[in-house]
């Protein structure tokens, strides 16, 4: 039975990743921060699931969920890391605590970096191990290519992960270890829930007060359009096993979100964008 990793799998894109990957016949190592989330999850998806306590910015505790896969291997290759975990902030960044931007990327992109590095050697870096080599695959977002207003820290981390990525998938040539980009738009997950706790009056003082609850109701819209994780993960599953990927998928149920951030003219969309929220500067 093929192994593979996911982290952040105890709700959203995660959980989806975890349920199609099992489904499918994969044996999953899911990483979690609570244990209640393992003990669901192990309910859950019974034999097909073992869980790995840890935060992705706790490179000791990473290390030891990397060794406890190890362990379950023996000498065997593991055949895919699904890097998912992360947050989302929001905020205009002129009024942003930078405490919160310096979070977003620890969580978004030091993170990643931190599992690659930890379970690299069990996806074929230690020569040593018996296998097929393994393949990476990174969940950005359409906000990874196109940055909407107040999302800027979010779409920073997922702008920098693309950056990585494609560093990462010309390095790991040497062992013969892809590394692919899956991309969602809008996905039915407690992600976007959130929205409706972001405090817009920590702002109202700001000239984007109107223009912030704008956007909030937007997300929150999204989140309830949005595609069932399932749907990422199906996605996931196709990068992980057809025998000639992309080097990025994008799933997203708006093609207009597509459209918007690699065909239009950037100056249109500002403009496109600034009208919608009122950002426009009165003459």
């Amino acid at each position: 039975m093929k192994s593979v990793v996911v982290t952040g799998a105890s709700t959203g894109i995660g959980w989806g990743c975890v349920k199609v990957l099992a489904g499918k016949g994969f044996h999953v190592f899911g990483s979690l921060r609570k244990e209640a989330d393992a003990a669901r999850l192990k309910a859950e998806f019974g034999d097909r699931f073992t869980p790995l306590l840890f935060d992705v910015t706790d490179a000791a505790a990473v290390n030891r969920g990397a060794e406890q896969a190890a362990m379950a291997l023996g000498n065997a290759t593991l055949a895919g890391l699904v890097n998912n975990a992360g947050i989302a902030v929001a905020g205009p960044l002129l009024y942003l605590n930078i405490d919160e931007l310096r979070h977003q990327l620890e969580v978004n992109v030091t993170g990643q970096l931190i599992v690659t590095q930890a379970f690299v050697p069990l996806l074929g870096a230690d020569r040593s191990r018996q296998g097929a080599p393994g393949r990476i695959v990174m969940i950005t977002s359409i906000g990874g290519r196109n940055a909407n207003p107040f999302v800027g820290p979010y779409s920073a981390s997922k702008f920098a992960l693309e950056g990585l990525s494609e560093s990462l998938r010309r390095e790991l040539m040497i062992f013969g270890i892809d590394v692919i980009v899956v991309a969602p738009g809008a996905v039915a997950t407690p992600i976007w829930d959130k929205a409706e706790q972001i405090d817009t009056s920590r702002y109202a003082n700001t000239p984007y007060a109107t223009s912030l609850n704008k956007v909030k109701d937007y997300l929150l819209t999204l989140g309830r359009k949005g595609f069932p994780p399932e749907k990422i993960g199906q996605a996931v599953h196709r990068a992980l096993t057809i025998s000639k990927p992309q080097v990025r998928y994008v799933v997203t149920p708006d093609p207009v979100q597509n459209f918007m951030a690699n065909t239009l003219p950037k100056r249109m969309v500002d403009n496109l964008i600034s009208r919608q929220l009122g950002l426009k500067r009165e003459p």
